[in-house]
């Protein structure tokens, strides 16, 4: 399949139609008071960086739309039948839109590796005719701890309490380790780094130090009450007071600085963990400047770097028998989201170029 060939969208034939059945038990699932994406997914999303791209990747997936297939044998390849949608390809949940759903299913695959849809009702045939996402952060699995999951599950709690029947829950598997672990690490170092750079943001002075120069050796407790008071002094003035025995002296080099010129550096650390081309999240390369580029080609690498895994992992699980009959597939329409805004062209926001010099913080 060629990237920008259309395909032929001609249904010659649909599904049958049946008729809804009784989903599995959902009272777990009514306490909408206790879900939460976790306090690990909430402090990562606190990350400029990280938001944007999850941002950026949930935009284009969640806007997609479904296209249903079957394959026929010429003689010589496969050719995709395009069949009419059944009710659940264009709103899996019928309480919420398929732009929230695909969103969050894939902000899991995202944070966690994985994603959990439950199923609300039935065809007549068994098989699924709507769902429910479940957060990730909710959900455990006390056969496999992850961060690698080799399987489905085959026991799954939700809130702490089992789910009976596991064949009522769609698991989706990630061929990517979760950001919040293969980025822990890289995590933790852009959230110390954000934390220094709060705290210099509360200075009203340059970053420096008080030194004694003259008179009674003054002991560590009350250095500290010097320090103290001419901390808060400058807080509410902006002209301090020091008499002859001490003065104040600024670092020669500022730790504000320095902790900006770092923070530059991991933004564009925290680009390569989501697998974000750096230049959609601004995040500073080296040598790079103002770059021109077109829609299309942006949408096309966002596509190729970094949603394409997360898109075929959804679409092959949505795919699989226990979701549709055999011989029926669905995708969704990348090519359709591509070429929508083809050759109109946009100026990227410039970067911030990092001197060739520039080490690797410790």
């Amino acid at each position: 399949m060629g990237f920008f060939t259309p395909k032929v969208t001609k249904a010659q034939f649909s599904s049958e139609p049946v008729k809804a059945a009784a989903g599995a038990s959902r009272s777990q699932f009514n306490n909408l008071m206790a879900y939460s994406l976790g306090n690990a997914e909430e402090q990562a999303l606190q990350n400029p960086t990280v938001s944007r791209s999850k941002d950026l990747l949930a935009s284009m997936i969640g806007c997609l739309e479904l296209r249903h297939y079957s394959k026929q044998w010429t003689g010589e390849k496969y050719e995709e039948i395009y069949l009419p949608l059944e009710p659940w390809m264009e709103q899996p949940d019928p309480h919420v839109t398929r732009n929230f759903f695909y969103s969050n299913l894939f902000s899991d695959l995202f944070f966690h590796g994985r994603a959990f849809a439950f199923v609300t009702s039935r065809y007549s045939t068994g098989l699924p005719a709507s769902f429910e996402w479940l957060p990730a952060s909710m959900v455990t699995t006390p056969n496999m701890a992850g961060p690698q999951w080799f399987k489905p599950a085959e026991i799954i709690q939700f809130n702490g309490q089992t789910i009976s029947d596991t064949n009522d829950v769609i698991q989706f598997l990630s061929p990517i380790q979760g950001l919040l672990y293969q980025g822990a690490r890289a995590l933790s170092i852009a959230t110390h780094l954000d934390q220094a750079a709060d705290r210099y943001a509360t200075l009203e002075t340059v970053p420096g130090y008080l030194q004694q120069k003259g008179g009674e050796t003054l002991d560590a407790e009350q250095l500290s009450e010097v320090a103290a008071a001419w901390s808060q002094a400058r807080r509410q003035n902006a002209v301090g007071a020091l008499n002859d025995y001490i003065t104040f002296e600024e670092f020669k080099v500022s730790p504000a600085q320095t902790v900006a010129e770092q923070r530059k550096y991991q933004s564009l650390e925290m680009a390569r963990v989501a697998n974000i081309p750096a230049y959609l999240v601004s995040a500073p390369q080296e040598g790079s400047g103002l770059t021109y580029t077109n829609v299309q080609d942006s949408n096309r690498q966002l596509y190729l770097y970094g949603a394409k895994p997360f898109i075929e992992c959804i679409q092959q699980t949505l795919s699989a028998s226990n979701v549709l009959p055999r011989n029926r597939y669905v995708e969704f329409d990348v090519e359709g989201y591509i070429m929508e805004e083809l050759m109109q062209d946009v100026m990227v926001e410039p970067v911030v170029q990092v001197p060739t010099d520039q080490g690797t913080p410790a």
